[in-house]
């Protein structure tokens, strides 16, 4: 990829991002990962590209149209040169995953897996497509015919459309949409023959069959070629003081759709006089990012193709652990009453966090159960579990973040549910998002009050805690419970802000805070003592805190960092950063957890944080970073660290080059996520 360093100190977020996404992309090219999980990469490479361009293009995009340069914002970089440097890029990436699609599909041939086009459909399989078209494609299709005269019907961001061209009898040409409908299914299964598996896109299933849908129409010619266009995803809240909260965000998730292109992405064998037609009608012009691709779009569907029974072609199913000496049978609050413990998530399974709150609903000794929520499962046992303790007369204060993006109207529609069955809701802070994980319940015990709870780095969600890797802290230990049920009065009386003994929270400690756990590692290093900072999370784009950390290899702190996605700092730079070194792994499970591990003379202090070294998490959001204070647990932490540090198959090197490069080395192979699984099945011996 293009090397894009600002002031030799910094690489631009927005360009970190997109090396982030070319490695989910090698994830597909990767010829270790089973065939159908290689293609189901290439569906999350497309759609972290969609969900880049609805947000952090449109962003850039909305600096330039407001007539700035936008580089105080944008790390040095003028917003009009980084949209034709992205633009570049992913043409680039668009073309390499191509041709790893191409790649791939011919391995799953040799697996007798065929995914045919329509002009491939033997006589048996049109006469089963063609009851499939007539009975359930046909009577749902959307088909929009297109007059030069008439304005273009509002299009549905991130919505695939197979742009049609008939030419007409008399010279004229008809131009028309057929949407590529969400509610069917993107891949259609047909009978199997013999030991050969075949399946055709609903792309192609619409091809074999245009006759049938334009019909009505004289023409001597019919040509259908994809196109998508991606819409400005920010949204802009109502003024009006007479609306609520919820309705003026309601209201803004709807105006999305009337919002602007900032991508066009076409298929190139597409004629010229479709393509211009097309174009003049969305009014797309050069600001826009116009990428020319292949002959399919909303490649994110293939992060649902078939499995097709072949179980030898994807991941082997995990069986999730049982956490050592905390039983699904026995009385979770009667556990955590003694000790803490640590959830590790997917190795170990959710269903503590769900009986965890099933037992305090039907407990009659608990009065008050206080719960965070960012983004809940479609169908969501944590609600459920919240709406029993409601009727079961607990008070249920529920903190719902109904800005999580892109979760709006699943938050909306939950918040709902929830007010109607007694559950006390409080809609975030204002000009914060909500993003801390964490729950308190307050039980009467010999006539007083005990509180229990857990803390978490991910959300409580019982689909994302099947793929994405977080810890959860299940405690009793009053001191942080005390803290973290100030949050929740801060979240009631948002003019206090309280002091924190013992967690740190967002906006108004974090830097601070860590400022400080750093400046105790330089002034050990200076002293002689050992000093180390072992950091793991998703993404690292603050530059005060990234200038920290230069300042701490400055003076000879060795930082051992694992960053997932963004990462705009530069390690290894003469006289700034010879001490960090910076790994990224990419591998079947999303890396979320968020670490701190500072060596503090030997003595470790260990966290586990809802928040990112950004700065939205550092300044605009309501985040709480949770100290470890069982040493059992602080060990596992630092030992689950040191096992992805050592990772030499799954793990690449972020440098300048910003080449992707896999850390290779002559240690013993090891894949951080099945060492990780079998590190914690060894501890239940």
């Amino acid at each position: 990829m293009t090397n894009h360093i600002i002031d030799n100190k910094y690489i631009n977020r927005e360009l970190s991002w997109l090396q982030f996404n070319h490695r989910v992309l090698q994830e597909a090219a990767d010829k270790s990962v089973p065939l159908i999980e290689r293609l189901r990469f290439l569906g999350i490479y497309s759609n972290n590209l969609d969900e880049f361009f609805k947000v952090r293009y449109a962003t850039v995009q909305r600096i330039n149209f407001a007539g700035k340069e936008g580089k105080s914002q944008l790390g040095g970089i003028k917003a009009s040169e980084l949209l034709d440097i992205i633009t570049e890029t992913v043409i680039k990436l668009q073309a390499e995953s191509i041709k790893i699609l191409a790649h791939v599909q011919k391995l799953l041939e040799a697996e007798n897996i065929f995914i045919i086009k329509e002009f491939q459909v033997s006589k048996n399989q049109h006469v089963f497509l063609k009851k499939y078209f007539l009975e359930k494609v046909s009577p749902a299709l959307v088909t929009i015919i297109l007059n030069t005269d008439l304005k273009l019907p509002n299009l549905k961001d991130n919505a695939a459309y197979l742009a049609v061209n008939m030419d007409m009898q008399d010279q004229s040409s008809q131009y028309a949409l057929i949407e590529i409908s969400k509610n069917m299914d993107r891949f259609i299964v047909l009978p199997r023959e013999g030991n050969k598996d075949y399946v055709i896109m609903l792309d192609d299933l619409l091809r074999l069959f245009l006759e049938d849908i334009f019909n009505i129409f004289d023409y001597t010619k019919i040509t259908a070629h994809m196109i998508k266009i991606t819409k400005d995803a920010e949204l802009d809240l109502d003024s009006d003081l007479t609306k609520s909260f919820m309705e003026k965000i309601s209201d803004s998730v709807k105006e999305r759709e009337d919002a602007e292109p900032v991508r066009f992405v076409y298929d190139k064998t597409i004629d010229k006089s479709t393509l211009d037609f097309l174009m003049t009608k969305l009014k797309i012009d050069n600001t826009d990012s116009i990428i020319p691709g292949g002959r399919y779009h909303n490649r994110r569907d293939y992060m649902g193709f078939p499995s097709l029974g072949r179980t030898d072609l994807l991941y082997d199913k995990i069986v999730p652990l049982q956490v050592k000496g905390l039983s699904l049978e026995g009385s979770i609050f009667e556990a955590i009453a003694k000790k803490d413990y640590l959830l590790y998530a997917p190795y170990h399974t959710f269903a503590y966090v769900v009986k965890f709150l099933r037992e305090a609903a039907l407990d009659p000794k608990v009065k008050t159960i206080k719960i965070t929520i960012y983004r809940l499962a479609q169908i969501s046992q944590v609600a459920s579990s919240l709406i029993n303790a409601a009727k079961n007369g607990k008070k249920v204060i529920v903190s719902m973040e109904i800005q999580a993006r892109f979760d709006e109207q699943a938050n909306i529609a939950y918040a709902e549910q929830m007010q109607r069955e007694g559950v006390q809701l409080i809609f975030g802070v204002q000009g914060l998002k909500v993003h801390s994980k964490m729950c308190v319940i307050e039980r009467e015990e010999n006539n007083k009050l005990k509180r229990y709870g857990f803390v978490s780095t991910g959300n409580f969600n019982e689909s994302t805690a099947k793929i994405y890797t977080d810890y959860t802290l299940f405690t009793s230990d009053s001191k942080i419970l005390k803290d973290i049920n100030k949050v929740f009065g801060f979240f009631e009386v948002n003019y206090k802000i309280y002091r924190y003994k013992h967690i740190i929270t967002s906006p108004h400690y974090t830097r601070n805070k860590f400022f400080q756990l750093i400046d105790k590692e330089i002034l050990n290093k200076n002293e002689g003592k050992p000093a180390y900072i072992k950091l793991k999370m998703n993404s690292l784009t603050s530059y005060k805190m990234i200038d920290k950390l230069y300042e701490a290899s400055q003076a000879g702190v060795k930082i051992d960092m694992v960053v997932r996605g963004i990462c705009c700092l530069v390690p290894g730079i003469k006289g700034v950063s010879e001490n960090i070194e910076v790994v990224s792994i990419i591998d079947k499970f999303l890396e979320h957890t968020r670490l701190y591990v500072f060596c503090n003379n030997d003595k470790p202090k260990v966290y586990i944080s809802s928040a990112d070294w950004m700065t939205r998490n550092i300044e605009n959001r309501v985040e709480v970073t949770c100290p470890i204070y069982d040493q059992t647990i602080k060990e596992e932490l630092i030992e689950t660290f040191d096992i992805c540090w050592k990772d030499n198959l799954k793990s690449r090197i972020l440098n300048k080059t910003q080449d992707n490069t896999y850390k290779k080395n002559n240690q013993p192979k090891i894949r951080a996520q099945f060492a990780t699984y079998q590190y914690l099945k060894d501890k239940l011996n």
